[in-house]
This record gives structure tokens, C-alpha cells and sequence, in this order.
């Protein structure tokens, strides 16, 4: 059984040694301590229910608790219901992600500049496992003016946006993407290194 106690006394780098021992009631506790208000607690339990996403669909029942987190009125829990509904996209053979993805894609428009950032890299674990979002997805992140960011959020925003079009392009060429990608090469938002690296993504 897991407990409060175990998880604390055990290091995050260690946390990954729990996994094997989890059964069905523990990944119920862990899904209720994210509403915890204990931070450093909260993260654990989020940091093990992540990596349990990755290897184990045993997650994906609370896939519900995880939509309702995105609209909540705090950030901590808008970005752990981003991140838990990226990471089990995965296991979403009910293609219950299609009914929510202009829900999921509304917090690119977030208040909060981190939330809209785990907004768009949980895209890049989302894309590879739901082709009909393809488009939908693209057309959200092309739409998004970045003039209306911080000055230093415009150019993050922006890199975050590029890595999802390119995994998009690549299952199938866009030339409206492309052209996308191409008229941010020729910008001034990113700089030298960023586009010689996004130009080396282009011709691979």
C-alpha cells in the first residue's frame, strides 16, 4: 500500500522505484492528492502519476477528473490536467480527446504564461496519437499573435508552437504550415541558432 509517508521520505529522482507496486487503489489515492494544497507533495504524486502514464493505461479512467482540472480556477491544476490529458492521449482508444480538443486548445489563450506553455508541449505528446486533431491543432497555433505576449514569452510561445507543426508536417505536408514556418525564419521574434536549428528539422 501506498502511503503519504512513503512518498515523501522518497527523493524525486527515486520516485520511478515506486512504480512497479501500484496497484488499482494506489492510483486512486495518487489522483486524489492532486487537489492537495501541499506543493511539494502535490508534484510528487504528479511526477509518479506522469511516468505511470507512460508505461501503463491505468491512469486513463480519470480521464474526466483530469478535464475538469483544465478549468479550474487555480493554475497548479489547469497545468497538471493539461499535462495528465497529454499524457494519456496514448491510451484514448475511446477517442475521447476529439470531443475536448477545443476545450484542451482554449488554454493557449490562458492568463497564465506557464499554462499556456504546457498547453502547447502537451501537443507534441498529443499529435502522434490523435491524427483527426491534426488539423484543428494547426490552425490553433497559427492563429495565435504573439505580438499580444510578453516580449520575453513571444519567441518561447513561438518554439513551442514550431515543434508541434513540424511533428504535424511530417505525418503529412501542409503547405500552409510550411509557408507558417517559413515566414517565422524570416522574422525577427527568433533568433540565429533557433532557426538554423528549426531549418535543420525542415530539410531532415
Amino acid at each position: 500500500m501506498l502511503t503519504r509517508e512513503k512518498i515523501q521520505s522518497c527523493p524525486n529522482e527515486k520516485l520511478n522505484d515506486l512504480l512497479p507496486s501500484l496497484n488499482a487503489e494506489d492510483i486512486r489515492q495518487l489522483v486524489a492528492w492532486l487537489s492537495e494544497k501541499a506543493d511539494t507533495f502535490r508534484y510528487q504524486c504528479f511526477l509518479l502519476l506522469l511516468a505511470r502514464s507512460e508505461k501503463d493505461s491505468d491512469v486513463y479512467p480519470y480521464w474526466d477528473v483530469f478535464v475538469e482540472k483544465m478549468g479550474d480556477a487555480n493554475s497548479y491544476q489547469r497545468n497538471i490536467g493539461l499535462r495528465m490529458i497529454a499524457a494519456n492521449v496514448r491510451w484514448d482508444e475511446q477517442g475521447k480527446f476529439d470531443s475536448i480538443c477545443d476545450f484542451y486548445l482554449s488554454c493557449c489563450n490562458d492568463e497564465k504564461p506557464v499554462t499556456v506553455r504546457q498547453c502547447i508541449q502537451g501537443l507534441c505528446q498529443i499529435v502522434p496519437f490523435n491524427k483527426r486533431c491534426h488539423a484543428k491543432v494547426a490552425q490553433k497555433l497559427m492563429s495565435i499573435d504573439i505580438t499580444q505576449r510578453k516580449e520575453t514569452q513571444q519567441k518561447l510561445v513561438l518554439l513551442d508552437s514550431i515543434s508541434v507543426l513540424l511533428l504535424i508536417n511530417r505525418a503529412n505536408f501542409d503547405q500552409e504550415i510550411f509557408n507558417f514556418i517559413q515566414h517565422a525564419l524570416t522574422g525577427e521574434v527568433l533568433d540565429k541558432k533557433s532557426k538554423q536549428s528549426i531549418e535543420a528539422q525542415l530539410s531532415s
